[in-house]
């Protein structure tokens, strides 16, 4: 850069958020002590009012977080290790508090100190620039940053590093031509993985009250499901981005989640919120399109899925008979939407075939941990002992739906509807099929995704859904 580079470097200093790490612990500690105490959040103002360091310490002490499951660079820590081998002394310099940043550098095993924050001086920027003065003086140092705080460090190090930056700290390299190591990750692809995007074919059970009753070809009640399923659909992805942060240790933890977005550091905190308030404002903007009902259900449904992300969906059994209800409410929210008038026999189908389902995931969840399935290990109330508890209840609750739907067919409703109501009958053994067979994949292992999503991709499946409307459809026009 100029002629301070000539000079021997001895000291390494290192940025800890979003530089050594992929993530900010701020963020971390205040997601991770929200899922263990959501009062915090009431905690949360006073703090602010003592300063953003008193936070970070009163985070930090309730948050607990684990340094063994943070998403690292590994390719930071690879170098620094090469520098500390080379006979430089390494240094970590962080604003993040001095609890989770000592359990961090004892994890990595490399540093000779620790710079970091405590509950009265937050230690970043020119202050950490002075701590930094305070101990080596004028001596000549390399520093690791990535962000608009670090812009004074970058200036006065002989050495200057920038990691993944911030838009301030890339207009600066770019002016400087200080060395750059980009983040290899697409934080578009980040995000749009974050949104679950292949969990919206959930939401297609806003159309079964049109189709039921035989409306889906009437135009506008084909556009109001199609807007109730967008609406849906932009809902559900800001409680999955919610719940995903709430979630960040659990799923780190997990053999195969821990690649998800914000557990693997690939997509940021803050960006994930401002995905998450985005979709949330188009849910509800597109909703001033449809009947005033339907806010109102998916104003019921984000305040449900909220109440589940934080604290239902670790309670035994309440859990399932949620979930059970969040499938019910889209299958409402469809009627809403098209002003169609369901049934008893439709809601009460739903809640006995959805129960099911919610069983066959929690069974699923369970079976992929094994033994050592607990509370602390899986964020749920089950243990591997309820695994056959929960495989009798999911098929017993299959069974009850098939039951009510035969009553159903029974009823008057359908002799006055349909010209041929015997053919209908021929929709037990079609529901019974799907049930049995879900349940059998399950009781196998074979059974590795949300189960409604399974039933709209699964060939077998499909086949079994097309025979059932040709039946409904040869009954009618006989």
């Amino acid at each position: 850069m100029d002629q301070r580079s000539e000079i021997p470097i001895r000291t390494v200093y290192v940025d800890l958020d979003g530089t050594l790490l992929r993530t900010d612990l701020l963020w971390e500690s205040l997601f991770h002590a929200l899922r263990q105490h959501p009062t915090v959040i009431f905690s949360l103002f006073g703090w602010l009012l003592h300063g953003l360091a008193f936070t970070k310490a009163r985070l930090a002490e309730v948050a607990g977080i684990d340094a063994t499951l943070l998403p690292y660079r590994e390719d930071i820590v690879e170098r620094l290790k090469q520098q500390k081998a080379a006979g430089c002394r390494i240094v970590l310099a962080t604003g993040s508090n001095e609890k989770l940043a000592q359990a961090i550098a004892d994890h990595i095993g490399i540093f000779d100190e620790v710079f970091a924050s405590d509950e009265r001086t937050n230690l970043t920027a020119e202050r950490k620039l002075a701590r930094i003065r305070e101990t080596s003086g004028d001596e000549s140092f390399a520093y690791f940053g990535n962000s608009k705080h670090d812009i004074c460090l970058f200036e006065a190090a002989s050495e200057a590093t920038v990691v993944a930056p911030d838009r301030s700290a890339d207009r600066w390299q770019k002016q400087s031509g200080a060395e750059r190591i980009e983040d290899t990750g697409n934080g578009l692809k980040a995000a749009i993985q974050a949104m679950r995007p292949h969990q919206w074919l959930k939401n297609t059970l806003v159309f079964v009250p049109a189709i039921m009753a035989h409306q889906i070809f009437n135009g506008s009640v084909l556009l109001s499901a199609l807007l109730a399923f967008i609406a849906f659909s932009l809902a559900a992805s800001a409680i999955y981005l919610l719940n995903d942060l709430l979630d960040l240790e659990a799923d780190r933890r997990h053999h195969s989640k821990w690649k998800r977005p914000f557990a693997s550091g690939r997509l940021s905190v803050p960006n994930g919120l401002w995905l998450g308030f985005g979709s949330l404002a188009a849910a509800f903007g597109i909703a001033l399109f449809l009947p005033i009902g339907f806010a109102g259900i998916l104003l019921l449904y984000l305040l449900v899925t909220t109440a589940y992300s934080f604290s239902v969906k670790r309670m035994l059994l309440l859990d399932v008979f949620v979930l059970a209800g969040l499938y019910t409410i889209r299958v409402l929210a469809g009627g809403v939407a098209g002003s169609i008038e369901y049934s008893f026999w439709l809601l009460a189908f739903s809640i006995f075939f959805f129960l099911s389902l919610a069983l066959v995931k929690r069974f699923t969840e369970l079976q992929q941990v094994g033994e050592t399935a607990s509370r602390e290990v899986t964020g749920r109330g089950y243990r591997h002992v309820d695994l056959e508890t929960i495989s009798q209840a999911g098929m017993t609750s299959g069974f009850a739906a098939v039951l009510v739907l035969a009553l159903y067919i029974q009823s008057p409703t359908i002799e006055r509807a349909y010209a041929v109501p015997q053919l209908i009958w021929l929709l037990c053994p079609l529901v019974l099929y799907i049930i049995m067979r879900i349940w059998i994949l399950a009781r196998r292992d074979e059974m590795h995704e949300d189960p409604i999503v399974f039933i709209l991709k699964d060939w077998r499946s499909q086949l079994m859904i097309a025979c059932g409307a040709m039946l409904f459809l040869i009954a009618a026009v006989w």
